[in-house]
């Protein structure tokens, strides 16, 4: 009788750490003595190599096992103690199947279902590893002891996000950075949300990623972007994120999507502040969102904006108000008195708030360099055409038509405030969503007012042309224009 074997390689310990064998873009799995090595997740080719003949290139979201079948029955490579690199490309990596039945066909088919069942408890067990080093056993242990915080904190598998992205198909792409990959995807429930994959997580902090997550599960904001839950069974911890689906705030105000109106601005504005505060003092830990920005609010298609992106937001014990930090954000949005001190404090988001203020108020960038040389900071630039009096040269042309001089102006003395170079001088995000609601209640109070003058004179037949207007009522008609 003969049958079809498979040799099972691994790469014995020497005692000197993990991986020492694996190649670039490799990562090793565990196995008795030893361990394997294995191409890192969109990389494909021989994960003990480096360079062209090592793991490159973006290819399947699957780990491959690389096999080979042999048409020869007597083709048999002998066990070494430790492959070598140069070993491990000739005998195709990981797996070498022998076949030694008559039929080539059948020996190979056998050899396949054989080597498919091996990929499988090897995916299972790497998931596993993956869902232990990224802190699920601690996840599911806060969930339990934490009341209604099943509520809110879903664990998703990694198969349930790659079937839901179609394997991260790049069409399904909605978002790049830094930070990583935002995909959208489609859930079996048919509930469309937002995944976001990073590219790296410090392994040392997992204990803290898990408590913020927890935290950051239970915001509950109409204004904040909400956290549906997370996959920790790949090498980097997945997101999920409710799905917001009509662009970011930037998009609309610098790129191509439609134009928001004033009023829209001043409302969005208020929605923008009004989820600061309440991050920083409302909610069961205060949040430093550390990343304030344009592009990190997104728009429903009511134009409600929704604060997203906490990927480097700090928690904040209760007891204190500011925390020593490794300096990060978006430049053009930077706190500089941050940028010199590496003291987070709420005024930090304050600062940066400012900015996006004055993006609403003039439709210009926060960095260009197609402005001169010394104006290429927006901030800086806004606040040297106050001091010169040009302010209404700075306005957006597509707002000045619809807003009034008060609004803008009470408008640019907020952001002025929020750009004070002293933390402490600033307003709370409390006291400038207070202000800016207060700002757009006069707006929406002298427009009463015109309506219930037109409406008496309406009644008096002034308006139908039946009674000469007198002269000095031509303002109230311009503004009613």
């Amino acid at each position: 009788m003969r049958i079809a074997m498979r040799l099972d390689w691994e790469v014995e310990d020497d005692g000197g750490g993990k991986c020492l064998r694996c190649g670039e873009n490799g990562y090793c799995l565990e196995r008795r003595k030893g361990y394997l090595c294995f191409c890192l997740e969109g990389f494909e080719g021989n994960p003990y190599l480096n360079g062209s003949d090592g793991c490159q290139g973006k290819c399947y979201n699957q780990h491959i096992l690389m096999s080979a079948i042999t048409p020869r029955p007597a083709l048999v490579y002998e066990k070494p103690t430790a492959i070598t690199k140069s070993q491990a490309m000739t005998a195709s990596a990981l797996l070498v199947a022998l076949e030694m039945a008559p039929n080539t066909d059948q020996a190979a088919e056998k050899s396949s279902k054989s080597s498919n069942r091996f990929l499988h408890r090897t995916m299972i067990k790497l998931r596993e590893q993956y869902f232990e080093k990224n802190g699920g056993l601690l996840l599911k242990q806060q969930v339990s002891t934490h009341e209604n915080c099943s509520n809110f904190t879903r664990i998703f598998s990694s198969e349930e996000l790659e079937h839901a992205t179609n394997s991260y198909n790049t069409d399904m792409i909605i978002g790049t950075g830094g930070y990583g990959t935002v995909y959208k995807g489609v859930l079996d429930d048919g509930s469309t949300v937002a995944i976001k994959k990073s590219k790296v997580i410090d392994q040392t902090q997992i204990d803290l990623f898990i408590n913020e997550l927890i935290i950051l599960s239970k915001i509950n904001h109409r204004n904040v972007v909400k956290l549906l839950g997370c996959c920790l069974e790949t090498e980097v911890p997945m997101l999920v994120y409710e799905f917001i689906s009509n662009g970011t705030l930037y998009e609309h105000i610098h790129g191509t999507f439609d134009r928001i109106s004033w009023k829209d601005r001043l409302r969005i504005a208020i929605e923008i502040a009004e989820a600061l505060a309440y991050l920083h003092s409302a909610a069961s830990m205060p949040v430093f969102h550390r990343d304030v920005k344009s592009s990190n609010v997104l728009l429903d298609e009511h134009y409600t904006a929704k604060v997203s992106d906490f990927g480097i937001s700090r928690l904040v014990p209760l007891d204190q108000t500011e925390i020593p930090t490794l300096v990060q954000g978006t430049f053009g949005y930077l706190d500089p008195e941050y940028l010199q001190t590496s003291q987070l404090t709420a005024k930090s988001d304050v600062y940066s708030f400012g900015v996006v203020l004055v993006e609403l108020l003039t439709g210009q960038k926060p960095v260009s360099f197609e402005r001169a040389k010394e104006d290429s900071n927006l901030a800086m630039y806004f606040l040297s055409s106050l001091k010169c009096k040009r302010f209404e040269e700075f306005l957006d042309d597509y707002v000045v038509r619809e807003g009034r001089a008060e609004e803008f102006e009470c408008v640019a003395e907020l952001a002025r405030k929020c750009l004070l170079l002293r933390g402490e001088k600033r307003p709370t995000m409390k006291e400038v969503a207070r202000e800016l609601a207060i700002t757009a209640g006069i707006g929406r109070s002298e427009e009463k007012e015109v309506e219930d003058e037109e409406e008496e004179y309406r009644g008096l037949g002034l308006l139908d042309g039946q009674v000469s207007l007198p002269a000095n009522l031509s303002v109230t008609i311009d503004l009613a224009r």
